[in-house]
C-alpha cells in the first residue's frame, strides 16, 4: 500500500505571487502563503539549551540534563516553540491532512537552516525522516516526518533516504506518556533497514515536534551505533519539558 503522496502531485500552487496568507486571509505579497506580519507574529524560539533546543530564560546556554549527560545527537535545530499557531497549524496538518500547512512549515524550517548553514551550521549528507509503524501508516495514511523531509530534501540539496529507519512494531502514542513511560516505550522500537551504511555519515533526523526528546535520543544512539558520526535533529518546533510547563487551572 503507498500511503504517501507522489513528489510529483503538488500540493499547492507556490509559484504564485499573488496568494493569500493561510493565517489571516489577507494578502500574503510573498512567493508562499504567509503574510510578514503574521510570519514575524510566528512563536520563534531564540532562548534555548544549545544542544536539545528546550526554551530557556536566555540564549546561550546549555539546559541541566544536556550539561549532566549528553544526548547522543548534537544538535536540534527548530524554529519555534509548540505555541498557537504553529500547534494549531501542525495539528492541522497531521491529523487533518491539510498538506498545504504542513508544506508551508517545510518551507520555512527550510529557510531557518539555509541560514544556519550561511552562519556555520555543518550541512549533513542525508536528512532521515522519523519512522511509523505500518500499523498507525494504514490508520492516518501518510507519515508526516516523511512528507517533512522529503519537501525539505530538494530546498535544502540534501539526499532524503526515507526507507533507511525502520519501525517494525507498533507503540503506545508518545503523547499519552511521561518522560520516562517513553524512553521506555520505544526500547527497541526502531531498527536499520538490512545492508544500510550510515559509517561516516553526518545525518539529520527529522520529525514534527520535539518533546522530551525520547524518539530522537532512540534514533540517534541507533545511528551512532551503526557508525554515524555525528547526528542532528530538525524539527518544526520545540516544547517545554512536560514537568516544567504551566499547569491547567
Amino acid at each position: 500500500m503507498h500511503c504517501q503522496p507522489l513528489a510529483t502531485n503538488k500540493v499547492y500552487n507556490w509559484s504564485n505571487i499573488n496568494q493569500m496568507c493561510l493565517l489571516c486571509d489577507e494578502p500574503a505579497h510573498n512567493p508562499y502563503p504567509l503574510c510578514d506580519a503574521c510570519e514575524h507574529e510566528l512563536p520563534w524560539l531564540q532562548e534555548r539549551c544549545e544542544i536539545c533546543a528546550l526554551p530557556l530564560p536566555m540564549a546561550g546556554l546549555e539546559c541541566g540534563p544536556c550539561r549532566r549527560q549528553p544526548p547522543a545527537f548534537t544538535r536540534v535545530e527548530v524554529p519555534w516553540h509548540y505555541g498557537f499557531p504553529i500547534d494549531t497549524l501542525i495539528t492541522r496538518f497531521k491529523h487533518n491532512a491539510q498538506w498545504p500547512l504542513g508544506r508551508l512549515l517545510a518551507e520555512r524550517l527550510a529557510a531557518w537552516l539555509q541560514q544556519a548553514y550561511a552562519d556555520g551550521l555543518p550541512r549533513p549528507q542525508r536528512l532521515l525522516p522519523v519512522p511509523m509503524a505500518r500499523q498507525r501508516l494504514r490508520q492516518r495514511g501518510f507519515n508526516q516526518a516523511q512528507l517533512i523531509a522529503q519537501w525539505l530534501a530538494p530546498l535544502l540539496g540534501i539526499r532524503c533516504d526515507p526507507q533507511l529507519l525502520l519501525r517494525p512494531h507498533a507503540t503506545r502514542a508518545q503523547q499519552d506518556l511521561d518522560a520516562q513511560a517513553r524512553r521506555q516505550n520505544l526500547r527497541q522500537a526502531f531498527t536499520l533497514a538490512e545492508k544500510a551504511l550510515v559509517r561516516g555519515l553526518h545525518v539529520a533526523v527529522v520529525d514534527d515536534v520535539l518533546t522530551t526528546g525520547a524518539t530522537a535520543q532512540a534514533l540517534a544512539q541507533l545511528l551512532r551505533r551503526a557508525g554515524a558520526t555525528r547526528v542532528d535533529v530538525y524539527c518544526l518546533a520545540r516544547t517545554p519539558r512536560p514537568d516544567l510547563a504551566p499547569r491547567q487551572p
